[in-house]
């Protein structure tokens, strides 16, 4: 069994909690109202802006890449359905997957910047040394994500080999794909995820086109070869160009190269 042929990641558009979330970022709560603070993260809707970027991003896809799928995913959490939804594809049948939700931020979630940092400002400092692999209080690590998404590999893998598949679901969740796909370090992954380029950032409505078949000649290899990543909404904080998926291998001095870079602190 293969997998699909090609496979299309959407993040959902602006949200609520983006709006918030951002808001209390540049030092405005007012958004933390009780009801607003009453509701899971899963319940957050689009905003106007977001549904726009929906429907934009599917006139995209269905321009540049197809207009119909063989198979299409969701996010159960409210605001990946909306957006799936807006994408508009004609007859399109969802398959609502809980193991495409959000990362699971556990205590951290739904609550403003200013208290996350007064209560947890050692496990934010912990972030910071960890990535990959820190898990915030109560929730799940970026490791812990990719280990879920198996499981969606395995139904990639058996009910949708040489297929086209469109999967909508969250900024983290299409990170950590990205980081099985390409077999990306747990360095470059932090390398990206500190970088302020926008280019190196997953937007709203970001569309990650990954592909078996080669983009200039049509030819198919036997796996994902291929990736462009786009944002239909404002083409400037995305790269738009296709590249090779090179996958690192590494030999037993390569392995000590790597190694090697972090000082030892006990010699004996």
């Amino acid at each position: 069994m293969t997998m699909p042929i090609d496979l299309v990641l959407v993040r959902h558009g602006e949200s609520e909690g983006n709006v918030a979330n951002c808001r209390s970022r540049r030092g405005n709560n007012d958004a933390f109202t009780t009801e607003f603070l009453a509701r899971h993260s899963s319940r957050w809707r689009l905003t106007d802006k977001g549904i726009y970027q929906a429907q934009i991003a599917g006139d995209w896809i269905r321009n540049n890449i197809s207009e119909r799928f063989d198979r299409y995913y969701v996010s159960e959490y409210l605001r990946a359905m909306e957006t799936a939804s807006y994408l508009n594809f004609e007859d399109a049948k969802w398959y609502v997957d809980f193991y495409l939700r959000e990362r699971d931020i556990g205590q951290l979630d739904v609550m403003s910047d200013e208290e996350r940092r007064k209560r947890f400002a050692e496990e934010l400092s912990r972030q910071q040394r960890d990535g990959f692999f820190w898990a915030p209080p109560g929730g799940e690590s970026l490791a812990n994500v990719s280990l879920r998404l198996d499981r969606v590999f395995n139904t990639l893998h058996r009910e949708c080999s040489d297929k086209k598949v469109v999967i909508v679901c969250h900024g983290e969740v299409i990170w950590t794909f990205r980081v099985k796909l390409e077999r990306m370090s747990q360095e470059r992954f932090c390398e990206l995820d500190k970088s302020n380029h926008p280019h190196n950032r997953i937007h709203n409505c970001q569309v990650l086109h990954y592909t078996r078949r080669n983009p200039e000649t049509g030819q198919l290899m036997p796996y994902m070869h291929w990736m462009r990543s786009i944002c239909p909404t404002d083409t400037s904080l995305s790269n738009n160009e296709w590249e090779t998926i090179v996958r690192p291998k590494y030999s037993n001095w390569d392995l000590l190269r790597e190694v090697k870079k972090e000082k030892r602190v006990i010699t004996k």
